[in-house]
């Protein structure tokens, strides 16, 4: 074990630590703008509710995600150096906008969202939502231009008496062909996890409401007796009842809305994700084949339901493969020819000088295959709970619950595994064909240095992690928050919600 080992150890386990928080930011900070923008539309007290409970949940993670975010980045200059100097000119530039542009619209506008409920006109502070949606999405477009041209470099040239990349086009940078597969792709993906832990919380509170008896509100104990007489009796019970019938609604409509965008996002991550392994194939061939452990270049192709190889990586020894359906995915043709590892390997031999250029197969292969498993797995209990829910009935099944509490983490896995594959998968380059990983580490950074920083911040991580977890499980069980029913609005939308197709149209 070298520095260059821990470090990429660090790098990795950071980044994907702070990619937890990020697809709930973006996914959750759009969701909430519709939420909020029924209440403003219908003024039913529901959206409200919805809007201000699951608001929390996203201002949580939100803070979270900024504090993990500026901790990853502080590793360009400590662990990465010769990296860092090399690119600077052209990978700073769109984490300078980033920066200056849209995280300045996410981080202003969300600011005014929590503190302008009641001070700030409704209209104008509707619109803070959607700014800071609009600013978490192109935060996360830049973010991506910039990861993107580590995989495909264009834009640039490279000085021949500074050895450095200079960049000559941003708007190349910015309209990369990667970038435009990555971006919609990934935007599904949060968007995916969003509407499961939507799902989650609605189905837990909803089970909850069903199988617990009123509530008196006078005393609040589980029973409707007081000692007032029947009169005030039957009074606490219709208020207990009705408190419970108006979050048992909003929770049906927020089960509705969450499965909805959930089925739809896994569709965009579908769609997307085969546009994307085109791309792929056409500026990294080495990627698509360590992604299906093709060893031999192959035309037609046929695509690896499960591959076993040997111990090193290095060899197939039994495959069950789906026919030219790889051909198809890699080039759009059913015959197309899709290269293979051996021969990949032997080309950049050729082009690039004498070493590896094959990425560790088992990781690539698998990440790759698990990506693709907890996603649909988080598709398929949106559909049944849609299912299950339908014509006005409760889910109250243990095992739907169960399958709707690890909900949220099967998206989450699917985006940690993608991004394992994306950044695996490019090895051993850090920019794709410019510069190999092993050349992008600080130099003055030793060993003992590297452990003693990756140390800390597993445990700062750990710590924080903690505290999401607890903070998010506290106020996820609290359930709706009050409203004051004065609380003007405009003129209400008589259109049923049960009447509406699709349960997040507005």
């Amino acid at each position: 074990m070298d520095a260059l080992d821990v470090a990429r150890w660090q790098f990795g386990v950071t980044t994907v630590y702070h990619f937890l928080f990020v697809p709930l930011t973006i996914g959750m900070s759009l969701l909430v703008a519709i939420l909020q923008t029924r209440w403003h539309r219908t003024g039913d007290p529901r959206y409200l509710r919805l809007t201000k409970f699951y608001g929390k949940i996203f201002l949580i993670n939100f803070a979270m995600g900024v504090v993990t975010g500026i901790v990853q980045e502080f590793q360009f200059g400590m662990n990465w150096s010769d990296y860092s100097r090399f690119v600077g000119d052209v990978f700073g530039a769109p984490l300078a906008i980033e920066a200056l542009l849209a995280f300045f619209l996410e981080s202003t506008f969300i600011g005014l969202w929590i503190f302008g409920w009641d001070r700030l006109p409704k209209r104008i502070h509707l619109a803070t939502i959607w700014i800071a949606a609009l600013g978490s999405t192109l935060s996360a477009y830049f973010i991506l231009a910039a990861n993107s041209w580590m995989q495909n470099p264009v834009g640039y040239r490279i000085n021949p008496d500074t050895g450095r990349a200079e960049l000559t086009d941003i708007w190349a940078v910015l309209t990369n062909k990667v970038t435009l597969a990555t971006f919609p792709h990934t935007l599904a993906g949060c968007f995916l996890v969003a509407g499961s832990l939507i799902v989650a919380i609605a189905l837990w509170h909803l089970r909850r409401l069903a199988v617990t008896p009123p509530t008196d509100a006078t005393t609040g104990d589980n029973t409707t007796t007081t000692a007032d007489g029947p009169a005030d009796t039957a009074r606490a019970a219709a208020v207990a009842t009705k408190g419970e019938n108006d979050d048992r609604s909003a929770f049906r409509y927020a089960l509705r809305f969450g499965a909805w965008v959930t089925l739809v996002a896994a569709a965009l991550v579908v769609i997307s994700g085969d546009f994307q392994g085109k791309i792929m194939t056409q500026v990294q061939p080495m990627k698509m084949a360590a992604a299906e452990a093709l060893y031999h270049t192959e035309q037609p192709a046929s695509f690896s339901v499960l591959t076993v190889g040997s111990l090193d990586g290095s060899r197939e020894l039994f495959a069950i493969k789906i026919p030219y359906l790889l051909s198809f995915l890699g080039t759009g043709d059913p015959h197309g020819q899709v290269m293979g590892i051996n021969d990949l390997q032997a080309q950049y031999v050729n082009e690039y000088g004498p070493g590896s250029y094959t990425p560790v197969i088992p990781i690539t292969y698998w990440s790759f295959r698990f990506m693709i498993a907890f996603g649909l797995a988080a598709a398929a209990i949106a559909a049944l709970v849609l299912w299950t829910h339908r014509r006005g009935r409760t889910p109250t099944s243990r095992w739907l619950l169960r399958a709707g509490l690890i909900m949220p983490i099967l998206p989450l896995a699917a985006n940690c595994f993608g991004w394992i594959f994306t950044e695996m998968g490019r090895q051993p380059w850090v920019v794709f064909g410019e510069m190999l990983t092993r050349d992008g580490v600080s130099r003055s950074v030793s060993l003992t240095e590297v452990l003693t920083s990756f140390t800390a911040f597993t445990l700062v991580y750990a710590t924080l992690a903690i505290v999401e977890v607890r903070l998010l499980l506290r106020y996820a069980r609290a359930g709706l928050p009050d409203v004051d029913p004065a609380t003007p609005a405009p003129e209400p939308d008589t259109t049923d919600d049960e009447d509406r197709p699709l349960a997040f149209a507005y």
